[in-house]
């Protein structure tokens, strides 16, 4: 049996009211975060050891056993802030509540922080928590296909028109395919190139052996039997089907993760922080049928918790 489902009202709260109540200052924050990142109760970072610590001052836990200190913001994405708790949490509740997203400059402007570098560091932190550590794979039918993100940028130095260059980056797609109709999961990664040393790991990392994999007639996919999946080719250029009608799901999923970039983002995405734009896009897509979005927000926060911590200079450089 896995952990207990949470509940609303206990767990998290229902509405933004609820929410206002029951975060009114850090301590509450602070005491919340206990709660989700040790919900069997404390767990000493240095002997492990279980049971109430000694509460020192500037909120220090300290272990009864071993005496070390730590805080309950230690290890996690919210060690070092100074950014209070109060303003993590609204912050967390606006991402999550926004089923098309949010930019740096709204949430700027929602929360009324004091500049924008604060507002676009906080929004890429919590797009790092939005991939959940052990994530099952996909499975039973799985689309798989790449596509194409990115556009024109204007050649260095060069003011004269027509000096511009393609710059697009290849993104690969697998999502699984309900029968009769309807999309499941999504899984995506930017990848160098659509050779078969670019996608066969993708598709193993994101999709379960034994699994139906659909592609076009690619051969970078020509071995993927051998990876214990079995294989369903469509030749889009020998068939009169068009390639949206033929894969539907991989094509749908494409179109709307464009459509997101440009409408919530304006395309102002660099190649170094694609990653974690397409880990957001996956768990808005995945968690699209949620009715709460307070539970939305506590899972947020249970992955924020678990996850180590991200210096401003890592934030700024992106995913190699």
């Amino acid at each position: 049996m896995g952990p207990p489902k949470p509940v609303a009202g206990r767990d998290y709260p229902r509405t933004w009211n609820q929410f206002v109540d029951w975060f009114g200052d850090e301590e509450a924050c602070t005491r919340y975060l206990e709660r989700v990142r040790w919900p069997n109760g404390f767990a000493c970072p240095g002997c492990g050891s279980e049971g109430e610590p000694y509460r020192a001052t500037r909120s220090r836990l300290v272990c009864r056993g071993c005496r070390h200190q730590s805080t309950v913001s230690a290890g996690t994405i919210f060690e070092k802030t100074r950014t209070p708790l109060r303003t993590w949490f609204a912050a967390v509740w606006y991402v999550t509540s926004q089923k098309q997203g949010v930019s740096a400059r709204g949430l700027q402007r929602a929360l009324g922080l004091g500049s924008y570098q604060t507002a676009w560091a906080l929004l890429h932190r919590l797009r790092r928590a939005m991939v959940r550590p052990g994530r099952e794979r996909l499975a039973d039918v799985v689309e798989v296909d790449e596509t194409y993100v990115g556009g024109r940028e204007r050649l260095t130095g060069s003011r004269r028109r027509g000096h511009w260059r393609e710059h697009k980056a290849v993104v690969a797609i697998a999502v699984e395919v309900h029968e009769p109709r309807g999309l499941g999961r999504v899984r995506l990664r930017r990848v160098p190139d659509e050779s078969e040393a670019s996608l066969i790991p993708f598709v193993c990392e994101a999709v379960r052996p034994g699994s139906q994999v659909r592609t076009d007639g690619s051969f970078a996919y020509r071995h993927l039997q051998q990876h214990g999946y079995i294989r369903h080719r469509t030749v889009v250029s020998w068939s009169h089907t068009p390639a949206h009608v033929s894969m539907p799901g991989v094509h749908r999923v494409a179109s709307l993760l464009k459509r997101w970039l440009m409408g919530t983002h304006q395309g102002a995405v660099r190649d170094e922080h694609l990653d974690y734009y397409l880990d957001e896009f996956t768990f808005r897509f995945n968690r699209r049928t949620s009715r709460s979005r307070g539970l939305l927000f506590y899972r947020l926060l249970e992955q924020a918790v678990v996850l180590e911590p991200v210096t401003y200079r890592d934030i700024v450089g992106g995913k190699s």
